[in-house]
Protein backbone atom coordinates (compact mmCIF):
# COMPACT_ATOMS: atom_id res chain seq x y z
CA UNK A 1 0.00 0.00 0.00
CA UNK A 2 1.33 3.45 -0.83
CA UNK A 3 0.28 7.04 -0.38
CA UNK A 4 0.21 8.88 -3.71
CA UNK A 5 2.30 12.04 -3.92
CA UNK A 6 3.66 14.30 -6.63
CA UNK A 7 7.14 12.77 -6.31
CA UNK A 8 6.53 9.80 -8.56
CA UNK A 9 4.56 9.26 -11.75
CA UNK A 10 1.89 6.58 -11.73
CA UNK A 11 -0.09 4.77 -14.44
CA UNK A 12 -3.81 5.53 -14.46
CA UNK A 13 -6.38 3.01 -15.65
CA UNK A 14 -9.89 3.69 -16.87
CA UNK A 15 -12.85 1.78 -15.46
CA UNK A 16 -12.85 -0.52 -18.50
CA UNK A 17 -9.12 -1.22 -18.16
CA UNK A 18 -9.47 -1.79 -14.42
CA UNK A 19 -12.21 -4.35 -15.03
CA UNK A 20 -9.90 -6.15 -17.45
CA UNK A 21 -7.19 -6.26 -14.80
CA UNK A 22 -9.72 -7.54 -12.29
CA UNK A 23 -10.98 -10.30 -14.58
CA UNK A 24 -7.48 -11.47 -15.44
CA UNK A 25 -6.43 -11.51 -11.79
CA UNK A 26 -9.58 -13.29 -10.60
CA UNK A 27 -9.08 -16.04 -13.17
CA UNK A 28 -5.90 -17.15 -11.43
CA UNK A 29 -7.10 -16.81 -7.83
CA UNK A 30 -9.47 -18.70 -5.55
CA UNK A 31 -13.05 -17.36 -5.42
CA UNK A 32 -13.58 -14.21 -3.34
CA UNK A 33 -9.81 -13.64 -2.94
CA UNK A 34 -9.68 -10.15 -4.45
CA UNK A 35 -12.60 -8.89 -2.38
CA UNK A 36 -11.10 -10.30 0.81
CA UNK A 37 -7.81 -8.60 0.00
CA UNK A 38 -9.68 -5.37 -0.68
CA UNK A 39 -11.55 -5.51 2.65
CA UNK A 40 -8.32 -6.22 4.52
CA UNK A 41 -6.62 -3.27 2.78
CA UNK A 42 -9.48 -0.93 3.77
CA UNK A 43 -9.32 -2.14 7.38
CA UNK A 44 -5.53 -1.73 7.52
CA UNK A 45 -5.68 1.83 6.18
CA UNK A 46 -8.49 2.68 8.60
CA UNK A 47 -6.30 1.57 11.49
CA UNK A 48 -3.36 3.55 10.14
CA UNK A 49 -5.37 6.74 9.62
CA UNK A 50 -7.41 6.59 12.84
CA UNK A 51 -5.78 4.13 15.26
CA UNK A 52 -7.83 5.42 18.20
CA UNK A 53 -11.21 5.34 16.46
CA UNK A 54 -13.57 2.95 18.26
CA UNK A 55 -16.95 3.53 16.62
CA UNK A 56 -16.83 2.99 12.88
CA UNK A 57 -19.71 3.34 10.45
CA UNK A 58 -19.48 1.48 7.14
CA UNK A 59 -22.04 2.45 4.49
CA UNK A 60 -22.41 -0.35 1.94
CA UNK A 61 -24.05 -0.14 -1.46
CA UNK A 62 -25.69 -2.65 -3.80
CA UNK A 63 -22.60 -3.91 -5.67
CA UNK A 64 -19.06 -5.15 -5.21
CA UNK A 65 -18.02 -1.90 -3.56
CA UNK A 66 -20.50 -2.77 -0.83
CA UNK A 67 -18.90 -6.21 -0.64
CA UNK A 68 -15.53 -4.55 -0.02
CA UNK A 69 -17.22 -2.63 2.79
CA UNK A 70 -18.62 -5.79 4.38
CA UNK A 71 -15.17 -7.40 4.27
CA UNK A 72 -13.61 -4.31 5.86
CA UNK A 73 -16.29 -4.30 8.57
CA UNK A 74 -15.56 -7.96 9.30
CA UNK A 75 -11.84 -7.30 9.72
CA UNK A 76 -12.40 -4.27 11.96
CA UNK A 77 -14.93 -6.20 14.05
CA UNK A 78 -12.41 -8.97 14.61
CA UNK A 79 -9.94 -6.37 15.85
CA UNK A 80 -12.34 -5.24 18.56
CA UNK A 81 -13.75 -2.13 16.94
CA UNK A 82 -17.42 -1.28 17.33
CA UNK A 83 -18.64 -1.46 13.75
CA UNK A 84 -22.09 -0.67 12.39
CA UNK A 85 -22.92 -1.40 8.76
CA UNK A 86 -25.77 0.22 6.90
CA UNK A 87 -26.71 -1.43 3.63
CA UNK A 88 -29.01 -0.33 0.85
CA UNK A 89 -30.41 -3.86 0.56
CA UNK A 90 -33.03 -5.51 2.70
CA UNK A 91 -32.24 -8.32 5.10
CA UNK A 92 -35.86 -9.50 4.86
CA UNK A 93 -35.78 -10.54 1.21
CA UNK A 94 -33.37 -12.27 -1.14
CA UNK A 95 -30.10 -10.49 -1.75
CA UNK A 96 -29.40 -8.92 -5.12
CA UNK A 97 -25.70 -8.52 -4.40
CA UNK A 98 -23.16 -10.01 -6.84
CA UNK A 99 -21.85 -13.41 -5.67
CA UNK A 100 -18.57 -12.13 -4.18
CA UNK A 101 -20.33 -9.32 -2.33
CA UNK A 102 -23.06 -11.63 -1.02
CA UNK A 103 -20.40 -14.03 0.27
CA UNK A 104 -18.74 -11.10 2.06
CA UNK A 105 -22.07 -10.06 3.61
CA UNK A 106 -22.76 -13.58 4.86
CA UNK A 107 -19.26 -13.81 6.37
CA UNK A 108 -19.77 -10.51 8.18
CA UNK A 109 -23.20 -11.52 9.50
CA UNK A 110 -21.88 -14.88 10.68
CA UNK A 111 -19.10 -13.12 12.59
CA UNK A 112 -21.61 -10.90 14.40
CA UNK A 113 -21.09 -7.61 12.56
CA UNK A 114 -24.03 -5.32 13.33
CA UNK A 115 -26.15 -4.35 10.33
CA UNK A 116 -28.59 -1.55 11.06
CA UNK A 117 -31.30 0.26 9.14
CA UNK A 118 -29.97 3.64 10.24
CA UNK A 119 -26.48 5.08 10.74
CA UNK A 120 -25.22 5.07 14.33
CA UNK A 121 -25.84 8.14 16.47
CA UNK A 122 -22.14 8.56 17.14
CA UNK A 123 -19.11 7.49 15.10
CA UNK A 124 -15.52 8.65 14.94
CA UNK A 125 -14.69 7.23 11.49
CA UNK A 126 -16.84 6.46 8.46
CA UNK A 127 -16.29 4.43 5.32
CA UNK A 128 -18.00 5.13 1.99
CA UNK A 129 -18.45 1.74 0.28
CA UNK A 130 -21.56 2.70 -1.64
CA UNK A 131 -20.77 2.68 -5.35
CA UNK A 132 -17.07 2.95 -6.19
CA UNK A 133 -16.64 2.50 -9.94
CA UNK A 134 -19.82 0.46 -10.08
CA UNK A 135 -22.29 3.11 -11.15
CA UNK A 136 -23.79 6.54 -10.74
CA UNK A 137 -26.38 7.77 -8.31
CA UNK A 138 -29.68 7.51 -10.15
CA UNK A 139 -32.71 8.97 -8.37
CA UNK A 140 -34.93 6.47 -10.20
CA UNK A 141 -33.12 3.50 -8.68
CA UNK A 142 -34.09 1.95 -5.37
CA UNK A 143 -31.65 2.81 -2.61
CA UNK A 144 -30.45 6.10 -4.07
CA UNK A 145 -32.36 8.20 -1.54
CA UNK A 146 -30.71 6.27 1.29
CA UNK A 147 -27.27 6.75 -0.21
CA UNK A 148 -27.82 10.48 -0.58
CA UNK A 149 -28.92 10.73 3.05
CA UNK A 150 -25.87 8.81 4.20
CA UNK A 151 -23.52 10.90 2.09
CA UNK A 152 -25.00 14.07 3.53
CA UNK A 153 -24.55 12.72 7.06
CA UNK A 154 -20.92 11.83 6.36
CA UNK A 155 -20.37 15.27 4.88
CA UNK A 156 -21.84 17.00 7.91
CA UNK A 157 -19.87 14.93 10.39
CA UNK A 158 -16.44 15.99 11.73
CA UNK A 159 -15.37 12.32 11.60
CA UNK A 160 -12.71 11.42 9.01
CA UNK A 161 -14.05 9.45 6.08
CA UNK A 162 -12.49 6.93 3.76
CA UNK A 163 -13.86 6.21 0.29
CA UNK A 164 -13.39 2.69 -1.02
CA UNK A 165 -11.88 2.83 -4.52
CA UNK A 166 -13.66 6.03 -5.64
CA UNK A 167 -15.81 8.51 -3.67
CA UNK A 168 -19.48 8.02 -4.40
CA UNK A 169 -20.66 10.53 -7.01
CA UNK A 170 -17.24 10.88 -8.67
CA UNK A 171 -16.78 9.58 -12.20
CA UNK A 172 -13.62 7.48 -12.05
CA UNK A 173 -12.73 8.23 -15.67
CA UNK A 174 -13.41 11.96 -15.89
CA UNK A 175 -13.34 13.40 -12.38
CA UNK A 176 -16.82 14.81 -12.90
CA UNK A 177 -18.77 14.99 -9.62
CA UNK A 178 -22.42 14.20 -10.23
CA UNK A 179 -25.14 13.12 -7.83
CA UNK A 180 -27.71 12.60 -10.56
CA UNK A 181 -30.91 14.58 -11.03
CA UNK A 182 -31.19 15.50 -7.38
CA UNK A 183 -32.33 18.80 -5.96
CA UNK A 184 -29.88 21.64 -5.62
CA UNK A 185 -30.08 21.54 -1.82
CA UNK A 186 -29.18 17.85 -1.68
CA UNK A 187 -26.32 18.34 -4.13
CA UNK A 188 -25.01 21.27 -2.11
CA UNK A 189 -25.13 19.33 1.13
CA UNK A 190 -23.03 16.56 -0.35
CA UNK A 191 -20.52 18.73 -2.21
CA UNK A 192 -17.03 17.24 -1.87
CA UNK A 193 -15.53 20.12 0.11
CA UNK A 194 -15.51 19.56 3.86
CA UNK A 195 -13.53 20.42 6.97
CA UNK A 196 -13.31 16.72 7.87
CA UNK A 197 -10.26 14.77 6.75
CA UNK A 198 -11.00 12.89 3.54
CA UNK A 199 -9.18 9.86 2.18
CA UNK A 200 -9.58 7.48 -0.75
CA UNK A 201 -8.11 4.01 -1.08
CA UNK A 202 -7.95 3.16 -4.76
CA UNK A 203 -7.97 -0.60 -5.23
CA UNK A 204 -6.10 -2.58 -7.87
CA UNK A 205 -5.32 0.54 -9.95
CA UNK A 206 -5.34 4.31 -9.82
CA UNK A 207 -8.12 5.98 -11.79
CA UNK A 208 -7.77 9.22 -13.80
CA UNK A 209 -10.84 10.84 -12.25
CA UNK A 210 -9.20 10.95 -8.82
CA UNK A 211 -6.75 13.59 -10.02
CA UNK A 212 -8.54 16.03 -12.33
CA UNK A 213 -11.69 18.19 -12.41
CA UNK A 214 -13.44 17.59 -9.05
CA UNK A 215 -11.35 14.52 -8.30
CA UNK A 216 -8.78 16.02 -5.99
CA UNK A 217 -11.40 17.79 -3.90
CA UNK A 218 -13.56 14.67 -3.64
CA UNK A 219 -10.81 12.15 -3.05
CA UNK A 220 -8.65 14.06 -0.58
CA UNK A 221 -5.52 12.10 0.27
CA UNK A 222 -5.24 9.19 -2.15
CA UNK A 223 -3.75 5.80 -1.36
CA UNK A 224 -3.28 2.77 -3.60
CA UNK A 225 -3.34 -0.93 -2.82
CA UNK A 226 -2.75 -3.09 -5.88
CA UNK A 227 -4.06 -6.18 -4.03
CA UNK A 228 -0.86 -8.01 -4.99
CA UNK A 229 -1.89 -7.92 -8.63
CA UNK A 230 0.67 -6.75 -11.15
CA UNK A 231 -0.66 -5.02 -14.29
CA UNK A 232 -0.23 -7.04 -17.47
CA UNK A 233 1.16 -5.65 -20.69
CA UNK A 234 -2.06 -6.39 -22.56
CA UNK A 235 -3.87 -3.75 -20.50
CA UNK A 236 -2.39 -0.33 -21.21
CA UNK A 237 -2.73 2.68 -18.90
CA UNK A 238 -5.33 5.21 -20.00
CA UNK A 239 -3.14 8.11 -18.84
CA UNK A 240 -0.31 8.90 -16.43
CA UNK A 241 -0.15 10.92 -13.26
CA UNK A 242 2.78 13.28 -13.85
CA UNK A 243 5.25 13.29 -10.98
CA UNK A 244 8.65 14.86 -10.42
CA UNK A 245 10.49 11.83 -11.80
CA UNK A 246 9.06 12.35 -15.30
CA UNK A 247 8.67 16.10 -15.28
CA UNK A 248 12.20 16.97 -16.36
CA UNK A 249 14.50 19.63 -14.97
CA UNK A 250 14.59 23.43 -15.27
CA UNK A 251 16.83 24.75 -18.07
CA UNK A 252 19.80 25.73 -15.90
CA UNK A 253 20.01 22.50 -13.92
CA UNK A 254 23.52 21.02 -14.28
CA UNK A 255 24.42 23.46 -17.06
CA UNK A 256 28.03 23.42 -18.32
CA UNK A 257 30.35 25.98 -16.76
CA UNK A 258 31.16 27.39 -20.19
CA UNK A 259 27.53 28.31 -20.86
CA UNK A 260 26.54 31.71 -22.18
CA UNK A 261 23.22 33.44 -22.71
CA UNK A 262 22.84 31.87 -26.12
CA UNK A 263 23.00 28.43 -24.51
CA UNK A 264 19.56 28.94 -23.03
CA UNK A 265 17.91 30.54 -26.02
CA UNK A 266 15.74 33.58 -26.68
CA UNK A 267 12.09 34.07 -25.77
CA UNK A 268 9.90 36.76 -27.31
CA UNK A 269 6.62 37.64 -25.61
CA UNK A 270 4.06 39.14 -27.95
CA UNK A 271 0.91 40.59 -26.35
CA UNK A 272 -0.04 43.10 -23.67
CA UNK A 273 -2.44 45.26 -25.66
CA UNK A 274 -3.01 48.79 -24.42
CA UNK A 275 -5.88 50.68 -26.03
CA UNK A 276 -8.16 53.39 -24.69
CA UNK A 277 -9.16 52.55 -21.12
CA UNK A 278 -8.09 48.89 -21.41
CA UNK A 279 -4.51 48.04 -20.48
CA UNK A 280 -3.24 44.44 -20.42
CA UNK A 281 0.47 45.20 -20.41
CA UNK A 282 0.87 43.36 -17.12
CA UNK A 283 -0.01 40.00 -18.69
CA UNK A 284 2.89 40.24 -21.17
CA UNK A 285 5.29 41.45 -18.47
CA UNK A 286 4.36 38.57 -16.19
CA UNK A 287 5.03 36.08 -18.98
CA UNK A 288 8.34 37.76 -19.78
CA UNK A 289 9.48 37.84 -16.15
CA UNK A 290 8.52 34.19 -15.79
CA UNK A 291 10.58 33.26 -18.86
CA UNK A 292 13.56 35.16 -17.46
CA UNK A 293 13.34 33.53 -14.02
CA UNK A 294 12.80 30.14 -15.63
CA UNK A 295 16.24 30.43 -17.19
CA UNK A 296 15.87 31.90 -20.70
CA UNK A 297 19.08 33.50 -21.95
CA UNK A 298 17.38 36.61 -23.30
CA UNK A 299 13.76 37.75 -23.13
CA UNK A 300 12.23 40.23 -25.54
CA UNK A 301 8.87 41.96 -25.07
CA UNK A 302 6.78 43.25 -27.97
CA UNK A 303 3.74 45.12 -26.70
CA UNK A 304 0.67 45.79 -28.83
CA UNK A 305 -1.22 49.05 -28.92
CA UNK A 306 -0.14 52.36 -27.43
CA UNK A 307 1.56 51.33 -24.17
CA UNK A 308 4.76 53.19 -25.09
CA UNK A 309 6.73 51.16 -22.56
CA UNK A 310 10.47 50.85 -23.25
CA UNK A 311 11.75 49.48 -19.96
CA UNK A 312 10.43 47.43 -17.05
CA UNK A 313 11.98 49.22 -14.09
CA UNK A 314 11.39 46.22 -11.82
CA UNK A 315 12.95 43.81 -14.32
CA UNK A 316 15.49 45.79 -16.31
CA UNK A 317 16.83 42.65 -18.00
CA UNK A 318 13.78 42.55 -20.29
CA UNK A 319 14.41 43.98 -23.75
CA UNK A 320 11.60 45.80 -25.53
CA UNK A 321 11.10 45.63 -29.29
CA UNK A 322 8.39 46.48 -31.77
CA UNK A 323 6.54 43.42 -33.09
CA UNK A 324 8.10 43.95 -36.52
CA UNK A 325 11.62 43.87 -35.03
CA UNK A 326 11.30 40.39 -33.54
CA UNK A 327 13.29 37.59 -35.12
CA UNK A 328 10.51 35.03 -35.04
CA UNK A 329 12.58 32.32 -36.69
CA UNK A 330 15.23 32.40 -33.96
CA UNK A 331 13.11 33.04 -30.88
CA UNK A 332 10.55 30.98 -29.00
CA UNK A 333 7.42 33.09 -29.32
CA UNK A 334 4.96 33.32 -26.43
CA UNK A 335 1.92 34.83 -28.10
CA UNK A 336 -1.40 36.02 -26.75
CA UNK A 337 -0.93 37.03 -23.11
CA UNK A 338 -3.12 40.11 -22.76
CA UNK A 339 -3.11 40.49 -26.55
CA UNK A 340 -6.74 41.52 -26.92
CA UNK A 341 -8.11 42.00 -30.44
CA UNK A 342 -4.76 43.39 -31.58
CA UNK A 343 -3.25 39.91 -31.48
CA UNK A 344 -5.07 39.14 -34.75
CA UNK A 345 -2.79 41.56 -36.62
CA UNK A 346 0.34 39.54 -35.81
CA UNK A 347 -0.93 36.00 -35.24
CA UNK A 348 -0.88 34.86 -38.87
CA UNK A 349 2.79 35.80 -39.16
CA UNK A 350 3.63 33.99 -35.91
CA UNK A 351 1.87 30.83 -37.08
CA UNK A 352 3.59 30.82 -40.45
CA UNK A 353 7.06 31.92 -39.32
CA UNK A 354 7.92 30.95 -35.73
CA UNK A 355 9.31 27.37 -35.50
CA UNK A 356 8.55 27.25 -31.76
CA UNK A 357 5.49 28.92 -30.26
CA UNK A 358 3.40 28.95 -27.11
CA UNK A 359 -0.14 30.16 -27.82
CA UNK A 360 -2.17 31.43 -24.89
CA UNK A 361 -5.25 33.47 -24.00
CA UNK A 362 -6.29 35.88 -26.76
CA UNK A 363 -4.28 34.02 -29.39
CA UNK A 364 -6.47 31.00 -28.71
CA UNK A 365 -9.64 33.09 -28.77
CA UNK A 366 -8.66 34.50 -32.17
CA UNK A 367 -7.93 31.04 -33.56
CA UNK A 368 -11.27 29.72 -32.26
CA UNK A 369 -13.23 32.14 -34.46
CA UNK A 370 -11.04 32.10 -37.59
CA UNK A 371 -10.93 28.98 -39.83
CA UNK A 372 -7.95 30.41 -41.73
CA UNK A 373 -5.92 30.70 -38.53
CA UNK A 374 -6.99 27.17 -37.62
CA UNK A 375 -5.65 25.93 -40.95
CA UNK A 376 -2.37 27.75 -40.37
CA UNK A 377 -2.08 26.23 -36.91
CA UNK A 378 -2.57 22.73 -38.28
CA UNK A 379 -0.06 23.37 -41.07
CA UNK A 380 2.70 24.02 -38.54
CA UNK A 381 3.07 20.31 -37.81
CA UNK A 382 3.82 19.63 -41.49
CA UNK A 383 6.68 22.12 -41.35
CA UNK A 384 8.18 20.43 -38.31
CA UNK A 385 7.28 23.36 -36.06
CA UNK A 386 6.63 22.96 -32.33
CA UNK A 387 3.43 24.39 -30.86
CA UNK A 388 1.99 24.35 -27.35
CA UNK A 389 -1.56 25.55 -26.67
CA UNK A 390 -2.38 26.50 -23.07
CA UNK A 391 -6.16 26.95 -22.81
CA UNK A 392 -8.19 27.20 -19.66
CA UNK A 393 -11.56 25.36 -19.88
CA UNK A 394 -13.45 28.26 -21.47
CA UNK A 395 -10.78 28.80 -24.12
CA UNK A 396 -10.73 25.06 -24.80
CA UNK A 397 -14.50 25.15 -25.16
CA UNK A 398 -14.28 27.92 -27.74
CA UNK A 399 -11.71 25.95 -29.72
CA UNK A 400 -13.85 22.80 -29.56
CA UNK A 401 -17.16 24.54 -30.21
CA UNK A 402 -18.76 23.32 -26.98
CA UNK A 403 -19.47 24.69 -23.52
CA UNK A 404 -16.93 24.89 -20.73
CA UNK A 405 -19.21 22.59 -18.74
CA UNK A 406 -18.79 19.94 -21.41
CA UNK A 407 -15.01 20.33 -21.32
CA UNK A 408 -14.89 20.02 -17.55
CA UNK A 409 -17.08 16.92 -17.71
CA UNK A 410 -14.41 15.08 -19.74
CA UNK A 411 -11.11 16.95 -19.59
CA UNK A 412 -8.93 14.12 -20.88
CA UNK A 413 -11.06 13.57 -23.96
CA UNK A 414 -11.23 17.23 -24.96
CA UNK A 415 -7.51 17.82 -24.40
CA UNK A 416 -6.75 14.78 -26.56
CA UNK A 417 -9.21 15.85 -29.26
CA UNK A 418 -7.67 19.32 -29.53
CA UNK A 419 -4.17 17.86 -29.64
CA UNK A 420 -5.14 15.52 -32.48
CA UNK A 421 -7.11 18.14 -34.33
CA UNK A 422 -4.30 20.69 -34.39
CA UNK A 423 -1.40 18.20 -34.20
CA UNK A 424 0.30 19.94 -31.31
CA UNK A 425 0.73 19.82 -27.54
CA UNK A 426 -2.26 20.95 -25.50
CA UNK A 427 -2.12 21.95 -21.84
CA UNK A 428 -5.67 22.09 -20.51
CA UNK A 429 -5.29 24.10 -17.33
CA UNK A 430 -7.25 23.61 -14.13
CA UNK A 431 -7.27 21.24 -11.20
CA UNK A 432 -5.23 18.33 -12.49
CA UNK A 433 -3.96 20.07 -15.63
CA UNK A 434 -4.01 17.69 -18.61
CA UNK A 435 -1.12 17.51 -21.08
CA UNK A 436 -1.95 15.83 -24.37
CA UNK A 437 0.02 15.39 -27.59
CA UNK A 438 -0.18 13.14 -30.65
CA UNK A 439 1.75 9.93 -30.06
CA UNK A 440 2.30 10.64 -26.37
CA UNK A 441 0.51 9.33 -23.26
CA UNK A 442 -1.95 11.73 -21.72
CA UNK A 443 -0.56 13.22 -18.52
CA UNK A 444 -2.44 14.59 -15.50
CA UNK A 445 -0.30 16.91 -13.41
CA UNK A 446 0.10 15.90 -9.78
CA UNK A 447 1.41 19.23 -8.48
CA UNK A 448 -0.37 22.49 -7.69
CA UNK A 449 -3.16 23.80 -5.48
CA UNK A 450 -5.76 26.55 -5.20
CA UNK A 451 -3.08 29.22 -4.67
CA UNK A 452 -2.77 29.24 -8.46
CA UNK A 453 -6.38 30.42 -8.81
CA UNK A 454 -5.47 34.07 -9.20
CA UNK A 455 -5.01 36.49 -12.09
CA UNK A 456 -1.78 36.18 -14.04
CA UNK A 457 -0.67 32.69 -13.09
CA UNK A 458 -1.57 31.43 -16.57
CA UNK A 459 0.67 34.12 -18.08
CA UNK A 460 3.47 32.92 -15.83
CA UNK A 461 3.01 29.35 -17.06
CA UNK A 462 3.16 30.52 -20.69
CA UNK A 463 6.44 32.33 -20.01
CA UNK A 464 7.90 29.31 -18.23
CA UNK A 465 6.96 27.12 -21.18
CA UNK A 466 8.73 29.52 -23.51
CA UNK A 467 11.93 29.29 -21.47
CA UNK A 468 11.79 25.49 -21.30
CA UNK A 469 11.34 25.30 -25.07
CA UNK A 470 14.21 27.73 -25.59
CA UNK A 471 16.48 25.47 -23.56
CA UNK A 472 16.15 22.73 -26.15
CA UNK A 473 13.45 20.51 -24.70
CA UNK A 474 10.86 19.08 -27.05
CA UNK A 475 7.40 20.63 -26.94
CA UNK A 476 5.97 17.72 -24.94
CA UNK A 477 8.93 17.60 -22.55
CA UNK A 478 8.77 21.36 -22.06
CA UNK A 479 5.05 21.22 -21.32
CA UNK A 480 5.45 18.46 -18.74
CA UNK A 481 8.41 20.16 -17.07
CA UNK A 482 6.89 23.64 -16.95
CA UNK A 483 3.42 22.56 -15.81
CA UNK A 484 4.85 20.44 -13.02
CA UNK A 485 7.31 23.13 -11.88
CA UNK A 486 4.52 25.74 -11.94
CA UNK A 487 2.44 23.60 -9.58
CA UNK A 488 5.39 22.59 -7.40
CA UNK A 489 6.11 26.25 -6.62
CA UNK A 490 2.55 26.63 -5.32
CA UNK A 491 2.92 23.46 -3.23
CA UNK A 492 6.16 24.69 -1.67
CA UNK A 493 4.65 28.12 -1.05
CA UNK A 494 1.69 26.57 0.79
CA UNK A 495 4.06 24.51 2.92
CA UNK A 496 6.52 27.30 3.71
CA UNK A 497 4.07 30.23 3.96
CA UNK A 498 0.76 28.82 5.20
CA UNK A 499 -2.11 31.27 4.86
CA UNK A 500 -0.17 33.66 2.61
CA UNK A 501 -1.52 34.38 -0.86
CA UNK A 502 0.65 33.63 -3.87
CA UNK A 503 0.59 36.38 -6.48
CA UNK A 504 1.56 35.81 -10.08
CA UNK A 505 4.60 38.07 -9.65
CA UNK A 506 5.80 36.05 -6.66
CA UNK A 507 5.16 32.85 -8.61
CA UNK A 508 7.34 34.06 -11.48
CA UNK A 509 10.16 35.05 -9.16
CA UNK A 510 10.07 31.91 -6.98
CA UNK A 511 11.46 29.54 -9.59
CA UNK A 512 14.57 27.56 -8.75
CA UNK A 513 17.28 27.59 -11.33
Amino acid sequence: MQRISSNFSQPLYSVAATRQLELQAAASLAPHTLMQRAGLAVARLTLALAPHAQHIWVACGPGNNGGDGFEAALQLHRLGKTVVVTWTGSSAGPSSLPPDAEAARQRALAAGVAVAAHPPQGFDFCIDALLGIGGRLDPRRSGTALMLQWLALMQASPAPRLAVDVPTGLDADTGCFNLGNTTKSIAASTHPSSAAATFTLSLLSLKPGLFTASGRDCAGQVWLDDLDVQPVSSVAPSAWLLGADRAGQPPRTSAPHASHKGTFGDVAVLGGQSAGSSHMTGAALLAARAALHAGAGRVFVALLGDAGLTVDTTQAELMFRSPAALDLQQQVVVCGCGGGDAIRSVLAKVLSTAPRAVLDADALNAIATDPQLQAQLLARQGRGYSTVLTPHPLEAARLAGVTSTAVQADRLTFARQLAERFQCVVVLKGSGSVIAAPGQPDMINASGNALLATAGTGDVLAGMLGAYLASGLSDFEAACAAVFAHGRIADEWASERPGQALTASALAESQRR
